[in-house]
């Protein structure tokens, strides 16, 4: 038996990265889970790899940027499986700019497809998460929380994920539902190709997270996540998780 046996999983931009990581990691303590993203090819290959797990996984090609199909989203997977246990947003665009360059479509972009998703995903997901006691992980990240150069656009919606997280966590948590958020720096298949790309800067990088080294997708990432899905975390709530090697400390 598995920490995460039986329950159903929701995880937005499930195909790959981050995602995908987390994904493996719920399947593998006995999750049934939903990948949601915009890529059909990647979506399916991702499937078929928990599958191997998990043979009711299920992969739902949409575009988050498409606020009016969430509500079904949701829907659709209550309709296959019954329930809904945890519900994980990961999924975000952004671009880096500048604050003086950054335009208004910088910030409709990270907010399209990062903000309101979450927002409006919450909104459909709580409902059914009332009748399981489940748990929301929403994603934050260092980028807002220190105010990285460059980053007006994504870190504005990251502390606008972190706002909206807290009010659910105080209001919801007389249902039982835990909502917390992650905040990483993970391994992911961009930064392997700027590690590449510039291995002077990455290394750079590297030597300033205490740990030295960037967080890998399942085995740190995606237990962490398990963690805030399963039971061992019932009595969390309203937290941001820094799944960082020690980098942001407060």
């Amino acid at each position: 038996m598995g920490k995460l046996q039986d329950k159903v999983a929701m995880i937005t931009g499930g195909a790959g990265g981050i995602g995908k990581g987390m994904a493996m990691a719920f399947v593998k303590e006995g999750a049934k889970v939903a990948i949601v993203d915009l890529n059909d090819e990647t979506g399916q290959e991702a499937i078929r790899e928990l599958q191997q797990y998990q043979l009711e996984s299920m992969f739902i090609q949409a575009n988050l940027a498409e606020h009016d199909r969430l509500t079904g989203i949701v829907d659709q997977i209550e309709e296959k499986y019954g329930r809904l246990d945890i519900l994980v947003n990961n999924a975000h665009a952004s671009k880096n700019r500048p604050f003086l360059e950054t335009e208004q479509e910088d910030l409709d972009l990270s907010f399209d497809t990062g903000f309101y998703p979450t927002f409006y995903l919450m909104q459909a997901a709580i409902p059914h998460l009332k009748e399981t006691k489940g748990s929301i992980i929403n994603f934050a990240s260092g980028a807002g929380i220190q105010g990285h150069a460059t980053q007006a656009a994504y870190a504005a919606a990251k502390e606008a994920i972190r706002g909206i997280t807290r009010v659910a966590a105080n209001e919801f948590g007389k249902d039982g539902i835990n909502v917390n958020l992650i905040a990483p720096i993970a391994n992911s298949p961009g930064v392997q190709q700027w590690a590449k790309a510039q291995p002077e800067y990455y290394q750079e990088v590297v030597s300033k997270i205490p740990m030295q080294r960037f967080g890998e997708l399942e085995e740190d990432i995606g237990r962490a996540a398990v963690f805030l899905a399963s039971d061992d975390s019932n009595y969390i709530t309203g937290q941001t998780i820094n799944v960082d090697g020690g980098t942001v400390k407060f």
